[in-house]
Formats: structure tokens, C-alpha cells, sequence
């Protein structure tokens, strides 16, 4: 099916062309959600008189998405989750995650807007890609913890394995010590 866009679409084309497409991907998505128009000369025509008007709509939601791209590039938004010893995730953090924890803290960011090859299944920091409009993106961080003091000595610096390692040596350092004090204990009397 021949489609015209009425705006950006990602692997798509530019707004103004005039694609070819499967039609159920233009009929579910496309059309529904008023990214594309049939391609039929009333349509072109009704295109060409809007088109400035689209073009003048387009560049404004760029701004305002550039605009609130620069207050959320590089934010650090924590997520608590259940987790084994070795850091691996009890279930996983999905976009849906992500777009909670932005609209927590003020954002507004819709799971849709949220751009995530794979979902995350370990304790950590993870970079996480935001589309705020076909031409602007941003990327979040998202501190995956299993506490709140977990999370704030992650975003210090310091991963989980490292930590788990301190705790290690440090009880390996503790049961040292005590069969030191019991062996002097012993030899004392």
C-alpha cells in the first residue's frame, strides 16, 4: 500500500513521502495513529495544502522535545528489585520500568518512548535510550539495586561484585582474627 507521511518515520522515510508499505502495518499503525495518509489524489492534495502547517507543527514539538531532551540526557533514575547474590535480576527491568521511574521523578515519558534492545536482568548501572520525538533521543541511566543503600553506593561508583568482595574479605579477615584470639587463648593457659 502507498502511503504519505505526515511526519518522520524511523527507517521509514521523511514527512511529505510518498512509501510503499504492507498494508497491515499501514493499516494497524500507520493510519491509527495519523503518521501517514493513503496515498490517493484527494489526499495529496489535502496534504499539500497542509503541509506547511504540518512542517510548522513539527518543528514545534521538536523544540519542546530538544527542550526537555536537555534536562533528561544523562539523569540517573533508581529501580528496586529483588535480586540473587551474584547480582542476576529476579524477573527483569523493562521499558515500562524505565517510564515509571522517569514519570516519578517528574518526567513525562511514556513507555513507547522508551528504547530498550533487551531487557535488563542484572543489578547495575545500564544506559537506556529515550525517543522524545522521531528526531530527538536522549539517554537515561537507570540504577538497578536491590536497596536504596545499594543504589547510592553504585552511583558512587562501585559495582556489586566489588562489593560483595569487600564484604568476603572482610568476613574472611573476622574469622582470622578470632581463631588468632582462640589460639591465644589456648596457648595462654
Amino acid at each position: 500500500m502507498q502511503v504519505i507521511l505526515l511526519e518522520r518515520v524511523a527507517k521509514l522515510g521523511q514527512m511529505g513521502e510518498v512509501v510503499n508499505v504492507k498494508d497491515g502495518y499501514a493499516r494497524n499503525f500507520l493510519l491509527p495513529q495519523g503518521k501517514a495518509l493513503r496515498a490517493n489524489a484527494t489526499n495529496v492534495k489535502s496534504f499539500e495544502t497542509r503541509k506547511a502547517q504540518l512542517q510548522a507543527q513539527n518543528l514545534e514539538t521538536k523544540k519542546e522535545a530538544e527542550a526537555v531532551a536537555a534536562k533528561l540526557d544523562g539523569q540517573m533514575f533508581t529501580v528496586i528489585r529483588s535480586a540473587s547474590d551474584a547480582g542476576a535480576l529476579y524477573g527483569s527491568v523493562t521499558s515500562r520500568d524505565a517510564s515509571d521511574a522517569a514519570t516519578d521523578s517528574g518526567f513525562s515519558v511514556g513507555r513507547g518512548q522508551v528504547v530498550m534492545l533487551k531487557p535488563i536482568k542484572d543489578l547495575g548501572i545500564h544506559d537506556v535510550s529515550v525517543v522524545l520525538h522521531p528526531e530527538v533521543s536522549a539517554t537515561i541511566k537507570l540504577n538497578v539495586a536491590r536497596s536504596v543503600e545499594e543504589a547510592t553506593l553504585q552511583a558512587s561508583g562501585k559495582s556489586i561484585q566489588e562489593l560483595a568482595a569487600e564484604a568476603e574479605a572482610a568476613a574472611e579477615f573476622e574469622i582470622a582474627e578470632l581463631f588468632d584470639d582462640i589460639g591465644a587463648a589456648n596457648n595462654e593457659e
